[in-house]
């Protein structure tokens, strides 16, 4: 099941830009790689857990989806409009003690709610598994999705822990949290019209 092809489709859909790796790239600045770590994990065993249910129950979920496609794209991009709100708060020095990483669980549990989790999760099962897979095939393939994901996601933790030292002035961090905070809102707003006109609501 490992092949060049799944590789590359998991990688480049890992490491380009998207909610969790915003997200990853404001937690290294304001957290530093250490404290990121629970979210790293997080996103990529939640990842694993997403592809080996989805590939398990593929037709039920892919019914699912269809029902229940526009109640998750409002809850995914209602979320992410809270955690723009939070990397805003990120840059705000009376804020920034309230502030933490995203827990385990937390960056697990978004995995659910992600819309670019969900269109790579679905499209790597229909691709890359039989039809009428096993239960072990859908592990295995889990458990190398996890795998190819964490180092990419690794990249946008380290790139924002490598930009700690020129953020360290309250200003320079402000303008960068603002300006992650607007991607992903903007990221969230974008989303949130492409599925409300493919609903037909617009």
């Amino acid at each position: 099941m490992l092949s060049l092809p799944l590789v590359s489709y998991v990688s480049l859909m890992s490491v380009t830009p998207g909610p969790n790796n915003l997200m990853l790239a404001a937690s290294g600045v304001n957290f530093g790689f250490r404290r990121s770590l629970p979210h790293l994990f997080g996103i990529s065993i939640g990842h694993g857990i997403q592809v080996l249910i989805v590939a398990l129950l593929l037709g039920w979920v892919m019914a699912l989806l269809n029902d229940w496609r526009l109640l998750l794209s409002l809850a995914g991009c209602g979320y992410l409009f809270w955690l723009s709100w939070q990397v805003w708060l990120a840059g705000a020095p009376q804020a920034r003690d309230a502030v933490t990483p995203m827990s385990f669980i937390g960056a697990a549990a978004f995995q659910w709610v992600n819309p670019k989790a969900w269109v790579m999760v679905v499209n790597t099962s229909l691709l890359f598994l039989p039809a009428g897979a096993s239960w072990p095939q859908a592990l295995w393939l889990a458990l190398l999705c996890a795998a190819i994901n964490f180092p990419c996601i690794c990249l946008w933790a380290a790139l924002g822990d490598g930009l700690r030292r020129y953020l360290s002035q309250d200003g320079a961090r402000r303008v960068f949290n603002g300006t992650m905070a607007l991607a992903m809102a903007a990221t969230a707003a974008w989303l949130l019209l492409d599925e409300l006109t493919l609903s037909g609501v617009l």
